[in-house]
């Protein structure tokens, strides 16, 4: 019996062409990166699996009418249509779990470095400007993070690892927001749950880490930075569009916040002249959250498991619309 078709849309490691050839027969983009949508569109008109970070509208789902399942590379999956995908029984996984740490110590490293003023820092070194003995009070003061009060908005997988990383590391007390309590992790670490305005007028540092939806899109707005302390540091690993970039940009310019972490932006990649790069109480990162080599492994090592799982008529490990799980596309 002849094996189902997948397309690998990356150009990545052999092994994992080696893991998908177990059930599939695989053809694989080799020329670096993503392949372009032209690519995808023709080497997918006769696969059942999709391996890669290619966002899917129901425009593509309709040009590759043998499609079962895109196997998703990462743990948001706002890129795609879901709904669509439902509507016509494709199934979609995505990555949970294997980048929790590694985007919680990102969205830690751009708190330290915003309260730090790290990259202020680096810059004035690097520029040559440190030619004098430092004055004793003002120069580059920044904020103290230790025994300071962290705001987490959105206290899941890794909205609770950064929690966990404040409370155990730095002694921080935690407030947390979220539609869902989670008050195993109140009594076990005494976070509290509170309402949204009131996180952020009393956090130090508010971190945001909720999902891409209609309901949080600009979720973070001027209104919202207007009711933070104008001491406070803003940390964003989540998604782009959750915040207002132009708000933000404003709430840094007119000082009615102290600093902000970024590593997700309204528009990926980022246009050249955006006024974030221009501020000095900002530390950037061109969205690296899960950027490691172990992490991003076992990210594709996870993707590839759902598809061989599902096309195997076995359970995946990550279903984000488990209901196609009961009406699956039918293919010829």
């Amino acid at each position: 019996m002849a094996k189902p078709k997948a397309y690998l849309g990356l150009t990545l490691d052999p092994k994992f062409f080696t893991s998908l050839s177990e059930v599939f027969d695989v053809k694989q983009w080799t020329g670096g990166g993503a392949a372009p949508k032209d690519v995808l569109l023709k080497e997918m008109a006769d696969c059942e699996a999709f391996v890669g970070g290619f966002g899917w509208t129901a425009e593509m789902m309709d040009a590759c009418p043998k499609l079962r399942i895109i196997a998703s590379i990462g743990v948001g999956y706002d890129q795609h249509d879901i709904e669509a995908a439902t509507k016509r029984g494709i199934l979609v996984t995505n990555t949970p779990d294997v980048l929790t740490d590694t985007t919680a110590d990102t969205a830690f490293a751009l708190l330290m470095a915003a309260a730090r003023r790290v990259t202020e820092a680096d810059r004035y070194m690097r520029e040559g400007k440190w030619t004098k003995p430092n004055p004793l009070f003002g120069f580059f003061f920044g904020q103290d993070v230790h025994h300071a009060t962290l705001g987490i908005v959105g206290l899941g997988r890794i909205g609770a690892a950064v929690a966990k990383r404040g409370h155990l590391g730095f002694d921080m007390k935690v407030l947390y927001y979220d539609v869902v309590r989670r008050p195993e992790l109140e009594e076990k670490y005494g976070y509290k749950f509170v309402d949204f305005d009131t996180l952020l007028a009393e956090s130090d540092f508010v971190s945001l880490h909720m999902p891409l939806t209609k309901e949080t899109y600009h979720m973070f707005g001027a209104a919202q930075f207007a009711k933070m302390k104008r001491t406070a540091i803003f940390v964003n690993a989540s998604r782009g569009s959750t915040v207002d970039e132009k708000a933000l940009i404003n709430a840094l310019k007119e000082g009615q916040i102290a600093g902000a972490g970024i590593d997700v932006y309204e528009k990926e990649p980022t246009d050249v002249d955006n006024e974030l790069f221009k501020l000095p109480n900002t530390a950037l990162m061109p969205h690296l959250g899960s950027a490691t080599q172990a992490t991003r492994e076992a990210m594709v090592f996870m993707a590839v498991n759902n598809a061989k799982a599902y096309c195997s008529g076995q359970p995946p490990i990550s279903p984000v619309n488990p209901e196609v799980l009961k009406n699956p596309r039918k293919i010829d």
